[in-house]
């Protein structure tokens, strides 16, 4: 740090004032990054954030003299100035303190997560009507919730069959999950009808495999190539169970705080999105459950 900023603030911090100050402007500042993050109510942060009142013989008498959190035009520049000298000079402080909030909001979602994961498990392990991959009697379960229009899940597909193939003991439960388009209900639509004709996994395989728009037009032609009953197929879309099953799978995401696709479970473990090394984690979370076990399937 540059010697000129440096000696004036410890100029200012050697000062009682120059402490309630730092304290206040360090407050001002978590309480920023707080509130674009946190879901707590704000009296809850309000809370958790207060520190101890100093004792009234260490108050500053201007201090004193002010309405209980209110500061006078001068000590609002003055803590705009520390505020401005510390990030000035030390930007990875601002930096440092958002990696630390997204990593306790991180562990927060995982806690929630695992909750939800417990409270739903007959949903999710032993599904009656969800299409199911691999071996459907194997003994670690994986959990995919999918749109047909999402690209991630595109790029993702061929670690998860490579997971199950690889592998011949894992059970893979396919959530059909359309929120990006009408298209992607359509799309799903047809495949929840394949899988009545026994071709769920290979017209799920070509979807992802295609390029463009997923919608009923594409699927159509996907199921047609793929030698389906299409006077079957089309009846079978437009039946309550079929959407029932979309409704059911919307409803448990709902439950689950799930917004977005990809998202895995494998056993209690969860991975969002589709990760670089989606592979490795995958391959990694099927083996700890296997030999740890699944407090929750």
């Amino acid at each position: 740090m540059p010697a000129k900023p440096l000696a004036a603030s410890s100029a200012a911090l050697g000062s009682r004032k120059g402490v309630a100050l730092l304290a206040a402007a360090i407050l001002l500042l978590g309480a920023t990054l707080a509130v674009g993050q946190s879901t707590a109510p704000p009296a809850q942060l309000a809370q958790a954030a207060a520190p101890a009142a100093p004792p009234a013989s260490q108050v500053p008498a201007a201090a004193a003299a002010e309405p209980s959190g209110a500061f006078t035009p001068a000590q609002r520049k003055e803590i705009e100035a520390i505020i401005k000298d510390i990030l000035v000079n030390n930007p990875e402080v601002l930096l440092e303190a958002q990696n630390a909030l997204e990593a306790k909001m991180d562990k927060i979602q995982a806690d929630r997560m695992a909750v939800a994961v417990k409270e739903n498990a007959d949903e999710l392990f032993r599904p009656n009507t969800s299409p199911i991959a691999g071996n459907a009697k194997g003994d670690v379960t994986m959990i995919e919730f999918f749109d047909y229009n999402c690209g991630y899940c595109k790029k993702a597909f061929g670690d998860v069959a490579q997971a199950i193939e690889k592998d011949k003991q894992v059970k893979l439960v396919l959530k059909e999950f359309p929120i990006l388009s009408k298209g992607s209900e359509e799309a799903a639509r047809v495949a929840l009808a394949a899988k009545l004709q026994g071709k769920y996994w290979e017209f799920h395989r070509a979807m992802l495999e295609a390029q463009g728009q997923a919608n009923e037009a594409s699927a159509l032609k996907v199921a047609e190539k793929l030698g389906l009953d299409m006077t079957k197929l089309k009846k079978d879309m437009a039946s309550p169970e079929i959407k029932k099953e979309i409704d059911d799978t919307r409803k448990l995401a709902t439950k689950m705080g799930i917004q977005g696709t990809p998202h895995f479970i494998v056993g209690d473990r969860i991975i969002p999105g589709a990760p670089e090394n989606l592979a490795e984690l995958l391959g990694k979370n099927v083996a700890d459950v296997r030999k740890e076990g699944c407090k929750v399937c």
